[in-house]
This record gives C-alpha cells, structure tokens and sequence, in this order.
C-alpha cells in the first residue's frame, strides 16, 4: 500500500532525520547521474526531493504521484510538475524518457508488474532507470518510524531477479543511509560521517536502502503469445484412425478394416 503523500512530505521536508536521508540519498544519485543537460527526467513514487538539482538544466522534469499516494504541488515556487498517475497508467509518452527516478514507488506497490511494465515503456533506448529501495539486511527497514520501513524491502538480488523478468539489465548500484533511523541528537550529528565512511566500506549490504540503475533491453525478449502456441499444437488426436468419407459408405470402411 503506498503511503500518504501529507506523511511523506512531512518526512522529508518537516524533520531533520528526513532532510539528512533526502541528502544522502540525493548525494548517491549525483554520484550516479551527476547532470541531465536537455533531457527528460521523471520521478515515480515520492521521488521528488530528488529531482530538484536536474530543474535548471533538465529539457523537461515530471513528478508523477501514485493515485492511493495522492499528489502534491511541486516545486515550490515554480510552476508545477507533478501528476497523478495509476501504477500501471502514466501521462507520459512511449520511450521519451532519459532518466526515470523511482523512490517509495516499487516496493509499496500493490501492483509492482504493471509499474515495472510502464518503466519499460516510457524508458528511451540508452535511457536508465535508477531504482531506490529499503534494503532488507539494513536497520532503517526494520523500524516503521521512516518511510523506508513500509512495504516489501529488497535484497540486492531480489531486485535485480524482478527487475530482469521485466527485460531490465542491472548496470550499477550503490548504497545510502548508513547511520541509524534515529532521531537522537548524536546519530543525527553523526549521519554526515557515516555516509562518508559507509559509502567507502560497502555499496549494499550495510546501508539503509539500495540505488539501483538498470537499462532496458532492446528489443525485449519474446513473450510465449498465440503464435508459439501454434507452433506447439495439442497432441489429442493423436493414435485416431483416419476419417472416412461419405462416399466410401460404411461397407467400404468395412472392408478396408477387414484386409487390414
């Protein structure tokens, strides 16, 4: 179930633990796609505190909110983005998509088939995607104080096993959020440390999410449809003694049964 749009942005905008995960995660996606001169950039989910240093040079941005989410205006100031959209349904067209962004989108979905379907569609041939998770083996998961710890959380593996179902090739990953989810005052002095030292140690066991950048596969592979079924036709009649024509009458068929 995905989570209130009112909660997440009281998260990330109202709270010093959600301004400090905003960073870090951000941070790690810079190191990945660290511009987007004159492309077209989307975010699904609540991938908007992400989006923001690709406004000035990005040909187009486009927060798309899950409808059971809900949507709120963004960015500030400026003119608005952000759409609400159906997992399985978004606005935008096919293949015209550079980078797409998704946070709080896959793994609180209840339909991750057809999300991941539509990822595939509008993603351009060469265009990544960069899949951000709460990492099953990390802390920030096991607690529901955070965003991060709703929904299905992922092993590296596992995402990168669904990911591949929907003819998405893993490229590069990374790590974030390696200090606790707490809201003490010495883990919060901390997190800035943390993530330097954790981003160094490891890239995606010990952090609290995982960054995943995945192209798509061009063409995609062949799906089992109409014609490979008729190319493996039922074997029913198989053994069955040959028809016999009206002409040739029931005496015929007799006789030719007798000399057999």
């Amino acid at each position: 179930m995905h989570l209130d749009v009112v909660d997440l942005r009281h998260f990330y905008y109202r709270t010093r633990l959600g301004r400090i995960a905003q960073k870090a995660v951000r941070q790690r996606m810079l190191e990945l796609w660290p511009d987007a001169k004159g492309q077209c950039v989307v975010g699904f989910g609540f991938a908007v505190p992400l989006l923001r240093p690709y406004l000035a040079e990005a040909r187009r941005v486009i927060g798309l909110m899950p409808a059971e989410q809900g949507v709120m205006p963004w960015p500030a100031g400026l003119h608005n983005v952000s759409a609400l959209c159906r997992d399985g349904w978004w606005p935008v067209q096919n293949e015209s998509v550079d980078k797409l962004v998704c946070l709080h989108g896959l793994e609180t979905s209840e339909h991750p088939a057809a999300l991941l379907e539509e990822a595939q569609r509008v993603l351009a041939p060469g265009g990544r995607a960069l899949f951000i998770v709460p990492n099953r083996r990390g802390l920030w998961a096991r607690r529901d104080a955070t965003p991060f710890g709703f929904g299905r959380p992922y092993s590296l593996g596992q995402l990168e096993k669904q990911l591949q179902v929907h003819d998405f090739i893993a490229e590069r990953h990374a790590a974030a959020l390696f200090s606790p989810p707490s809201g003490t005052q010495f883990w919060l002095k901390s997190a800035d440390m943390l993530e330097k030292l954790g981003g160094k140690l490891s890239r995606n066991r010990a952090g609290g999410v995982i960054l995943l950048e995945a192209s798509k596969r061009v063409p995609a592979r062949p799906r089992p449809g109409l014609a490979a079924r008729v190319r493996q036709p039922l074997r029913v009649l198989e053994g069955a003694t040959a028809p016999v024509s009206g002409r040739d009458g029931p005496a015929a068929a007799s006789r030719r049964n007798g000399s057999a």
